[in-house]
């Protein structure tokens, strides 16, 4: 690529938008093109450092800023892509400014091309610069690598009583009035910071053995009005401050503390921070506990889960519409056994979800069904469809006095308790991406249009379930979370599973069925796996086979109940061989009962464009 190929690629204008326009630049400059200018690795600093850190400076011809790669963001330096004179697509970023200082965290991006080791293109200012008036300012100088950006504009000023045992005794400051911070303010370039913060969560001290030692610390959670922030204490600081800290208060808490990008795989909080307490870290407890609110929410609808990433944390809220039993699944890395119950929430989206509880939590669960429950920090995952599992850091509330529990319940005594709920499902990676709705087609459409023949096709067809084929309805799954490859009986009581290389008391029984269905146009054949078998038959794959088993009359009559069942059908159509034979195979990937109400009102909107043309 040329120089003047490059200036055209270059996003001019998308640094100052980014800072100045930030409710905006999602339209204007989706995914920025800037140019890197400069790399520069930034030294451990001793024992216990955190990972290898790298600050660039990026240029949009107009603007240049400072930038430091998350550590996930580090392979473009290791695969040698990012150099100076690249032009790299930013896909993911954090805007801060810390007291007037314009600092860009870069979480993910790509090198679309690389100049080599060329100039930078144009004459670029600093974005500070032009915010303050400031002359144009050499890159690379001082003001880069030795600025000391302190947190923006402290919230309040507030005293603070003595700092007593339990805490450092040595630090400055033991009387009078601090400067409090709000915790969203906190990032590795603030210093010299209080936060007044309530104690949201604290785990049990955790302990490791390994080969280079061993040790023990427990983690909390820290709430202002602002955010949340998790910190941790490490051996000698985990003595230090774990009788000190107790869930549920309110404390000062100062630092020296260490401040790191949030390990995201550990922690269920949308803070890129977070903190590491030390020796002269300074902790006391507030004697006004009620200006810190209790918990903080950020609360995901049902049906948005489905433009939601797996593995995210995500807080939700919803009607319990259904309870589980407890069962029992083994890890496969630790062998070890673990509780779990099985939860269905619903909201006023009409969607529903599955979530799982773990451990005490789903062996002590006894709410009743109907309750508003909301939960904080919950895993998204997008095996079979979409699904919630609550994290170890996470926590339940019953009937909270909030505003979404008056509105949801007061929906649900009205309506709700009456609504079908359409439930999640895996989404193609187009239509995921780009919003698209599938098509509504009719059978004879599907099959006259060839869809699937070539690529995989996405359609919507609303047809009734004619016939349900009792044979291989089912398979033995693993128990395993994640796994549910088909186990083998050992005739001894136990199945055991190749895959994960145990053996099971029982197998978790799922769907893979075939459903015939019909519409006015014709019939076809549908595949069918555990989330819609479940929707179809109205109970788990384990209990129609323990009817099965034990009842064969209520066996038949459960397949009974399903035909003559209209349903709205999410289908995949793909090219699959079976034999020496190719054919295209529909799967559904979702099923819901169809809105007769406004499938009324589609079709009268139909009726009346056909009589308008």
């Amino acid at each position: 690529m040329s120089v003047a190929e490059a200036q055209q690629a270059i996003t001019q204008g998308a640094i100052d938008a980014i800072f100045n326009d930030p409710d905006n630049v999602g339209q204007r400059f989706p995914v920025p093109v800037l140019q890197c200018l400069q790399v520069k690795a930034l030294p451990a600093q001793g024992p216990g450092a955190q990972p290898e850190r790298y600050r660039v400076v990026l240029s949009d011809i107009r603007n240049y800023v400072q930038c430091m790669l998350a550590t996930q963001a580090n392979y473009v330096i290791h695969e040698g892509a990012l150099e100076r004179g690249a032009l790299a697509r930013i896909k993911s970023y954090q805007a801060n400014n810390v007291k007037g200082k314009n600092i860009l965290i870069i979480l993910d991006l790509e090198v679309a091309t690389n100049l080599g080791n060329h100039d930078r293109i144009g004459e670029p200012q600093a974005i500070e610069a032009k915010q303050q008036g400031q002359a144009n300012t050499t890159i690379g100088g001082s003001g880069f690598y030795g600025a000391k950006p302190e947190p923006s504009a402290p919230i309040k000023s507030e005293p603070m009583p003595s700092r007593a045992g339990g805490m450092s005794s040595n630090a400055p400051g033991k009387h009078g009035n601090n400067v409090i911070y709000p915790i969203e303010s906190i990032s590795p370039y603030s210093h010299k910071w209080t936060i007044k913060a309530r104690v949201s969560s604290k785990s049990d001290i955790k302990t490791w053995h390994k080969a280079s030692g061993e040790g023990k610390l427990f983690s909390c959670n820290l709430l202002d009005e602002s955010g949340e922030i998790k910190a941790t204490a490490f051996n000698e600081q985990c003595d230090q401050f774990y009788d000190v800290l107790q869930e549920g208060q309110v404390y000062y808490i100062s630092n020296p503390c260490r401040v790191s990008l949030a390990k995201k795989q550990f922690t269920n909080l949308p803070n890129d921070y977070e903190l590491a307490f030390e020796r002269d870290t300074v902790i006391e407890k507030a004697e006004d506990q009620s200006s810190v609110p209790q918990v903080k929410f950020n609360f995901t609808n049902i049906q948005d889960l489905q433009n939601v990433e797996k593995d995210a944390t995500v807080d939700i809220i919803g009607v319990l519409k259904e309870v589980g039993e407890v069962s029992q699944i083994t890890s496969k890395s630790t062998g070890k056994p673990y509780d779990k119950r099985e939860l269905t929430l619903v909201d006023d989206s009409q969607f529903s979800i599955r979530l799982t509880i773990w451990g005490k939590t789903a062996t002590s669960f006894s709410t009743a069904p109907e309750s508003i429950v909301a939960f904080k920090g919950t895993k998204v995952s997008d095996f079979g469809g979409r699904s919630l599992s609550l994290l170890s850091s996470g926590s339940m509330t019953v009937d909270p006095d909030i505003s979404e529990a008056h509105r949801l319940k007061g929906w649900y005594d009205a309506q709700g308790r009456a609504d079908n709920f359409a439930t999640h499902t895996n989404m193609s990676t187009v239509g995921a991406a780009t919003g698209r709705q599938d098509q509504t087609k009719s059978i004879a459409q599907v099959k006259d249009e060839n869809l699937g023949m070539e690529d995989a096709a996405y359609f919507t067809c609303k047809a009734t379930i004619v016939y349900v084929k009792q044979e291989n309805f089912a398979y033995p799954a693993c128990r395993n979370e994640g796994c549910n490859k088909k186990v083998v009986d050992q005739g001894d009581g136990q199945w055991r599973c190749e895959k994960c290389d145990m053996a099971h008391a029982r197998p978790e029984y799922r769907y893979i069925m075939s459903v015939n269905v019909n519409d006015h146009t014709g019939q076809m054949w549908l595949s069918c796996f555990d989330e819609v078998g479940r929707v179809v038959l109205g109970m788990s794959a384990d209990e129609l086979t323990e009817l099965k088993e034990n009842d064969e009359a209520a066996f038949a009559a459960a397949f009974e109940k399903a035909n003559c069942s209209k349903f709205s059908f999410r289908c995949r159509a793909k090219m699959d061989t079976y034999g020496d034979m190719q054919r295209v195979r529909y799967q559904v990937m979702s099923a819901s009962p169809i809105d007769f109400k406004s499938e009324s009102a589609r079709l009268a909107d139909l009726i009346k464009q056909f009589s308008m043309n």
